[in-house]
């Protein structure tokens, strides 16, 4: 099984400071990584990395067989193997363009439409994908006028749309009520057990947003990895107090996990 990414002693200095320090660590092909931490230990930073928008300060990063750097290596020819939605993302897109509109643009690498013509394969392939997250009944709704949840699960099917080799998912619950958490929760279930989905890499702050299909957990504070392995053997009460730096107890509940603090004596 290949690398899909690997950071050997990767660091990211801004202003004297490290937003991550001396990182090594590697995605195999088919994994499904969940990125756990405080706000500012790192998290995103190893995301943008990933995605190859961000070089690092020191070591070496290697995406999908090209190093980050090296002779050679187009970061422009790898970014359409690479699948992100997140926050930035959704800040950049147009909010009068259709949904249907805003899952198309990403065939041609584009965030809006312009004088671009689709082939039938293509809007065949943003219909697949907006229903498998649930947004047909939204294709013609502009992107502005969704709720939280359902432009999260727009950008989702937008990303999958190149057909990527790397999925990277941004807090994709974050700012969602209960059941707009669930309802992603359960469809990203279901894409982490598709044994043909791309290997996926998943930012969040909280267990309880852990889908079910998701093999792997790296923990991250103050930039220094913690922990990096199988979930089932690094989520554990002592890894995720360390992380967040006070007292938790981590419970499997089926198959879903949930945290919560130690009563106070």
């Amino acid at each position: 099984m290949s690398d899909v990414l690997e950071l050997q002693d990767v660091s990211v200095v801004r202003e004297g400071r490290a937003l991550v320090d001396q990182v090594s660590w590697s995605v195999k092909e088919g994994e499904r990584w969940v990125i756990l931490g405080p706000n500012g230990a790192g998290k995103t930073t190893l995301l943008n990395i990933a995605s190859t928008y961000l070089f690092p300060s020191s070591g070496t990063v290697s995406v999908l067989d090209e190093t980050l750097g090296a002779p050679g290596t187009d970061v422009f020819e790898l970014r359409p193997r690479i699948g992100m939605a997140g926050i930035a993302l959704a800040e950049k897109l147009p909010k009068r363009q259709t949904v249907l509109q805003t899952v198309l643009t990403a065939a041609y690498g584009m965030t809006a439409a312009w004088q671009e013509e689709y082939e039938a394969i293509d809007e065949q392939r943003a219909r697949a994908f907006l229903d498998r997250l649930g947004m047909s009944e939204y294709l013609d709704r502009t992107f502005g006028s969704l709720s939280e949840g359902e432009r999260k699960r727009t950008l989702i099917a937008r990303a999958l749309m190149t057909d990527p080799e790397l999925l990277l998912l941004d807090e994709p619950a974050a700012g969602l009520d209960l059941g707009g958490r669930e309802d992603l929760v359960r469809r990203l279930g279901r894409l982490a057990r598709d044994p043909i989905a791309p290997s996926m890499i998943m930012v969040t702050h909280h267990v309880e947003e852990i889908a079910p299909g998701f093999t792997h957990v790296l923990m991250i504070r103050q930039g220094k990895v913690l922990a990096a392995g199988p979930v089932e053997l690094e989520l554990t009460s002592r890894n995720l107090s360390l992380c967040f730096g006070l007292p938790l107890v981590v419970e499997q509940v089926g198959d879903r996990w949930t945290a919560q603090g130690l009563p106070l004596s």
